[in-house]
């Protein structure tokens, strides 16, 4: 797998920018226009300061009016062709696409707005960072667990140039790449496509778990999550793939009535810093849980799911973060969803219907 693979870049017509990343012995010149009459982005996003939770909330009003559940024929990350409207991708065909999002909650203001004299209130900012849409085909009815391999390479190889760019804008301290799918999860594009936010803060998930890798590595002088990896190998209750370079686990303690966790053996921070052999690896492993996820009730053919990289962030305790991905749904029983009530949704207190090691078990005998 090639460590690197360059996008094609073009401009749409609000000035936003679209990447196209080519299967491997595919690349095409991109030369369509797009023709579309667009106002302009819209940066009013804001970021409140919650004193009691210590999180930052951001407000962005203009995403209320953002494209919900179009059909198939009006599907906007479809390519543009002469039988539809323009879409957001200009060119008849692409393999993988990524585009700075239309209707962002964190946006590059214009100039120098983001840092305006007169923005003295720390709890009430701009929110700026970016959010980008990522297509991973241009088939509207494909999922990632059946893509072509080359394509699952493909993405990979699209999510370490948007992370490695994005990481280097200074206001950006965290990346997260991510895939919501169905409608289940509150998918409003049903278009296979997953996101990428850059975040200008460290989010609070993320700071709880740097917070708890700290201690552990006061107290022990080693990684939290190498060590939690070592021991979920050595039991092997909660082992679902364990390869050369890649290991995925029912977390001990999941939250969710499916979740597994991938992680390298490496200790690597994001993923940028992935070698060859790691990423050829992720590509099938990837793809191998997506599929196993699919077929784990009966009679359900689309799973929805959550499929979360947590990467450690760009500057602020970058040491205690390690790479891994979160993948899980909703879905507890066919026809049935587990709500966030109250305990969960006003306590954060979970309480999950399923065990560990029975969803390990099933997930093991789904090769």
């Amino acid at each position: 797998m090639t460590s690197e693979r360059n996008p094609t870049r073009r401009i749409l017509a609000d000035g936003r920018q679209i990447f196209y990343f080519d299967d491997a012995g595919r690349f095409r010149a991109r030369t369509a226009r797009d023709s579309r009459e667009l106002p302009a982005l819209d940066h009013s996003s804001r970021m409140r300061f919650d004193v009691l939770t210590g999180e930052w909330i951001t407000m962005a009003s203009h995403r209320m009016t953002r494209t919900h559940l179009p059909s198939a024929a009006d599907c906007p990350l479809c390519p543009t062709n002469e039988t539809r409207t323009p879409t957001e991708i200009p060119e008849s065909d692409y393999d993988v696409a990524v585009f700075e999002n239309r209707f962002p909650s964190f946006a590059s203001a214009p100039g120098d707005a983001a840092h305006s004299p007169g923005d003295d209130d720390p709890s009430d900012r701009p929110a700026v960072g970016h959010c980008e849409v990522m297509c991973f085909s241009s088939d509207h009815t494909a999922s990632v667990a059946e893509l072509p391999l080359e394509r699952m390479r493909t993405i990979v190889g699209a999510w370490i140039s948007r992370t490695e760019e994005l990481s280097a804008d200074p206001d950006v301290e965290q990346m997260f790449c991510f895939e919501n799918r169905g409608e289940e999860i509150g998918v409003t594009l049903t278009h296979p496509h997953g996101q990428i936010y850059a975040y200008p803060y460290v989010t609070s998930r993320t700071r709880s778990m740097l917070t708890q890798a700290g201690k552990h590595f006061e107290r022990t002088g080693r990684s939290l999550l190498a060590d939690v990896l070592a021991f979920e190998r050595e039991d092997g209750t909660r082992l679902i793939y364990d390869g050369d370079h890649w290991t995925a686990y029912v977390p001990t303690a999941a939250r969710w009535p499916i979740e597994v966790h991938l992680a390298p053996h490496r200790d690597v921070p994001d993923l940028p810093s992935l070698n060859d052999e790691e990423r050829e690896e992720l590509a099938v492993v990837y793809q191998d849980l997506l599929r196993r996820v699919d077929r784990f009730y009966p009679g359900v053919d689309r799973v929805p799911y959550i499929a979360a990289w947590h990467q450690a962030p760009v500057r602020m305790d970058r040491a205690l973060g390690r790479l891994h991905l979160q993948l899980f749904s909703i879905l507890r029983a066919p026809g049935k969803l587990k709500y966030l009530a109250g305990s969960e949704s006003a306590m954060g207190a979970w309480v999950n219907d399923t065990l560990p090691e029975a969803v390990a078990a099933r997930l093991r005998e789904l090769k």
